[in-house]
């Protein structure tokens, strides 16, 4: 440690320049500490963090409840794979179906990893329960998604930097655009093969964009009139990120999600990711009931990793933090106070155009193109003024602190981020 300690910034950049794969663009801060709301970096500047490792801290960096989950068990047993059974998966599977109101759960590591769990299951359910002829089941996704980068996932993207080089891709897709409940029942009549619809309740990584106010109930009711499953990709939006449990709770105020709250969508299919872990060791999960879930049997779908003990540890205490800190709630309620100070600087602002989001998964666009830099040298700037945000599809702003944040804190970052617009208005 006393070596790493010496290493500067620049040589620490220049070390994962030289030795890693450039497949990510980073801001040039190195941080080595977290805790709550704030990172620091090797020189021990402080910053607000309003990227929350893209949503997966929710609870705060280091929250001293999911950490201690995660020593304690770590301590005791890691791993054992599914090849036996151990003292710690019963329990949280128990634990994550009555939480989110499924009758059963299958583990995995990441996102990615969930969603193309997800696929599967649709596509096996289509063939043995719906009675669609093997290898023709079709699902449908949305134009502008952002559900991983695995093979088949980016068969569906429209991110062409993600696509290309990297075929031949896989079939069995359909893309129609995003909130448009016409071109849904249109694709979802157009064949008996449609097994199910992939959907982002909220697109994060497109730009924070919330569908009409009754999307999701009218594309759930779609799905479950033509026999099809409506899958919510919730790795991004889900645990307390826009106010409600789940983005497909709508505007619920409960804590969490019920079929009996007249706003709540119930998938047949829900992937989670990221905040289930509260950003302190890779889970995922995928949720269903019997009836679907059943059509997995052994040895057809599986990870040496997925369910390990440290893994049901720490999504367990995660999801107390959740409850505990009443997280939604505090999402809520600071999601409005920043949309409407956002609001009112953009009414005469040239630089920003539009403030957007739900809860504390928020955007601003940025009166550029997208292929200009104006969005990235703004965050540069935001570093420098002790705030840690990421520009997606050039011109537009992501901000998604972690839900502990004080309405203090938040008002703190909302002054930092408009001085800082301020900086470059034209």
């Amino acid at each position: 440690m006393s070596v790493l300690e010496k290493i500067s910034p620049a040589d620490l950049i220049a070390l994962e320049d030289k030795h890693g794969a450039h497949n990510y663009h980073p801001l040039p801060v190195v941080l080595n500490r977290g805790e709550g709301v704030y990172v620091w970096d090797v020189d021990g500047k402080k910053y607000y963090d309003f990227l929350s490792a893209y949503s997966a801290v929710n609870q705060g960096h280091c929250h001293p409840k999911i950490v201690g989950a995660m020593i304690e068990q770590a301590q005791t047993l890691t791993l054992t794979s599914r090849a036996f059974y151990n003292d710690k998966l019963g329990v949280y599977e128990k634990y994550v179906t009555n939480y989110f109101g499924f009758d059963k759960v299958l583990p995995m590591n990441t996102g990615a990893e969930a969603v193309e769990t997800a696929l599967k299951i649709c596509r096996k359910w289509a063939y043995e329960k719906k009675g669609v002829a093997e290898k023709q089941a079709q699902i449908i996704v949305c134009e502008n998604n952002f559900h991983g980068r695995t093979t088949t996932i980016i068969s569906f993207s429209n991110d062409e930097n993600a696509r290309k080089n990297f075929g031949p891709f896989t079939d069995g897709f359909i893309k129609i655009p995003y909130d448009d409940i016409d071109a849904l029942e249109k694709a979802i009549t157009s064949s008996p093969n449609i097994a199910g619809f992939l959907v982002e309740p909220i697109q994060g990584e497109a730009g924070v964009y919330v569908p009409s106010e009754d999307y999701l109930a009218k594309a759930k009711a779609l799905c479950a009139t033509n026999n099809v499953l409506f899958i919510a990709d919730e790795v991004q939006t889900g645990i307390a990120r826009t106010g409600s449990l789940l983005a497909v709770c709508g505007n619920c105020t409960c804590e969490k999600s019920c079929e009996k709250q007249s706003s709540y969508v119930q998938p047949d299919i829900l992937i989670l990711g990221k905040a289930i872990s509260g950003g302190a060791y890779p889970v995922s999960a995928v949720l269903a009931n019997d009836a679907i879930m059943n059509v997995i049997k052994p040895g057809q779908h599986g990870s040496t990793f997925g369910g390990n003990p440290v893994a049901a540890a720490v999504a367990m205490a995660a999801l107390d933090v959740v409850s505990d800190e009443n997280l939604s709630q505090n999402a809520r309620k600071l999601g409005k106070v920043f949309r409407e100070e956002l609001n009112a600087y953009i009414q005469t602002s040239s630089i920003a155009t539009l403030v957007r989001g739900k809860g504390l998964l928020n955007a601003i666009v940025i009166n550029d193109t997208e292929e200009s830099d104006t969005a990235w040298n703004i965050c540069m700037r935001l570093a420098e003024n002790g705030l840690l945000a990421k520009p997606t599809h050039g011109n537009i702003i992501r901000f998604a602190p972690p839900l502990v944040m004080t309405e203090e804190q938040l008002r703190d970052c909302v002054s930092i981020i408009i001085s800082t617009l301020k900086e470059f208005e034209k």
